[in-house]
This record gives structure tokens, sequence and C-alpha cells, in this order.
């Protein structure tokens, strides 16, 4: 029968098992290595298992060992932070713990300005944020592996997930240019788009067929010299002159002032969306809450999103 564990043994386990031996640990610990290998042994006989195995004049852990000491790191920060909280209390606490993920066709700058309220509320907020592709995110979100998705579309008809979609607002189009590249443009926008080097968003944006139906009816015949999946990285290339890149005008000035470019137009003919998907029906959980009001309340007020 496994006799009850002492966490005082495992403390030491844990302890030579970072130490890489008995004698090093020994000295951290100020205690004989006798000591340190007969407390092992107790917790070897309640577990039923051996942790370690010798090598040489090394030890090694076993397949049990490698296990108790994943279990160990968490119990052990797990202390660490509780005596954190305790010693904070009652100013702070344990902090909640907010998994989202963004999909790679949104905008960094608008993923950080639509998650950045969550990490404003009273209770402290360790954010977990993943860049994915938007079907493997809704799948991590399905098992409670993230609590929030954010997206620029809607779940895609084609992923059987029960979730549900928060929509937290739109905006217009601002077309980018560095200084150089503006200062070559003649007449008026958005006719002086017509052949002009343009930088798009990868396919699985949904403002990429947008903007590309919004040429077509404008009768604009842009240079494609440029496609990316990722928006950063767009917008390097745009700031750098190598063509005219779109962004989200309720992010003008702030885009401008970043990279140091020029706006040559903008449009309301077509816009990009941002949503929030959840498993829950009705939003609870007070990050997303707060990304959902602030999302309303001030990036995207002048939309007149509700």
């Amino acid at each position: 029968m496994i006799g009850t564990m002492n966490f005082k043994h495992l403390y030491y386990f844990w302890q030579v098992a970072k130490a890489g031996g008995v004698v090093r640990a020994s000295k951290q610990l100020h205690l004989t290595p006798q000591t340190i290998s007969g407390q092992i042994g107790l917790l070897e006989d309640a577990l039923a298992a051996p942790l370690f195995a010798k090598r040489g004049r090394n030890l090694e852990l076993t397949e049990a060992g490698r296990l108790a000491f994943g279990y160990a790191e968490d119990i052990f920060s797990l202390g660490a932070e509780l005596q954190e909280a305790i010693r904070n209390y009652p100013e702070g606490g344990r902090p909640v713990e907010f998994r989202v993920g963004v999909a790679d066709a949104v905008p960094k700058t608008i993923a950080y300005r639509l998650i950045e309220p969550a990490t404003l509320l009273p209770t402290p907020v360790r954010i977990v944020c993943r860049e994915w592709k938007l079907d493997s995110l809704i799948a991590e979100l399905a098992v409670h592996h993230l609590d929030l998705v954010i997206a620029d579309k809607p779940i895609p008809h084609s992923v059987s997930v029960q979730a549900f979609n928060h929509r937290l607002g739109e905006s217009g189009l601002t077309f980018f240019a560095s200084p150089a590249l503006f200062r070559s443009f003649k007449g008026k926008f958005p006719s002086c788009l017509d052949g002009a080097p343009m930088l798009i968003p990868g396919a699985d944006a949904a403002v990429s067929a947008r903007l590309e139906q919004w040429c077509e009816a404008n009768k604009l015949r842009p240079r494609v010299v440029g496609e990316f999946d990722d928006s950063a990285l767009l917008n390097a290339f745009g700031q750098r002159g190598a063509g005219v890149f779109i962004g989200p005008t309720v992010l003008e000035s702030e885009i401008r002032m970043q990279y140091g470019v020029k706006t040559l137009g903008r449009t309301d003919q077509f816009v990009e969306e941002f949503f929030a998907i959840s498993v829950e029906r009705r939003v609870t959980h007070p990050c997303v809450v707060a990304i959902a009001e602030a999302a309303r309340d001030r990036l995207f007020a002048s939309t007149g999103d509700t």
C-alpha cells in the first residue's frame, strides 16, 4: 500500500533534481548528503516507485522521477505564488489567468488595443496570448484551452464548434505610404492608386477580398508587390516604401506616428470588422467584459457600434 507523501521529502527531491545531485543540493540546503538521501528514500517508499537511477557517478531521473518533478515544479511554484499573494493581501492576490487567442489576420495594433483593457482591471491579470489560424484557435477554445478568440470575421460555417460571436466594432480603411512613395503620387485619391505598388493582407484576412472588390468597383488596378499573413511585417515593408498599405482608420494617427508614413486617403466603402468569439452566449469573464466595453465605448465609439 502506498504511504502518505511528505511534502518536505518532495521538496528535497525537487532540490536534488534541480541541482543535479545530492552533494550539490546538500550544500544549498545545509544538510548532510545522508540526510537528503534518506528523505528521498522515504518519498520513493511513499510513491512506491524509484525516482532516480545511478548512471556511473551521476543520478538521472527515472520516468516516474520526471513525472514527479513536473508535479513538484507546479506545487512549489504555486507555493511561491501563494506567499507573494498573502504578502500583498489585500492589495494584491492571485492573478486571474486570461488565455486569449488572436487570429493572425488581425492587425497587431488593434489586437493590443483590444486586449489592453483586460490588464487594467483592479484584480491582477496574467495574460497568455496565442496567435494562430482562426480555425485552430477556435478548436482550442472548444476544449477550453482559451477563454476568448479575437478575429476579423465571425466563426466560419465550416467549423462545427458550439461558440458565439460578439461583435466588437468596425472601422473604415486608410491607405498609407512612406514619405518618399507619397511624393511620387499624382492626382486625387483613389484614382492615384491605379498602377501603384500595393502590399495586401493574406487570403485569410477578411478585408483582403473586400479590398479587391473595392478596387474593381472603382476601376483600379494596383500592382500587388507583396502579400503578407503577418500585419506587422506588412506594415514594416510599407514603412520602407515597398508599397501602399491599408490600416483601420480608427488607428490612423497611431499608425502614422509609429511608422512615419503619410495618409493617401480614406474610405468607408469597405470596412474591417472585429469579433470576440467565446463559448459563452452571454459574456461574464471579467477580462472579456472589459474588452467588449472598451471596444464599444472607446476604440470603435466613433463608428456608432453598440
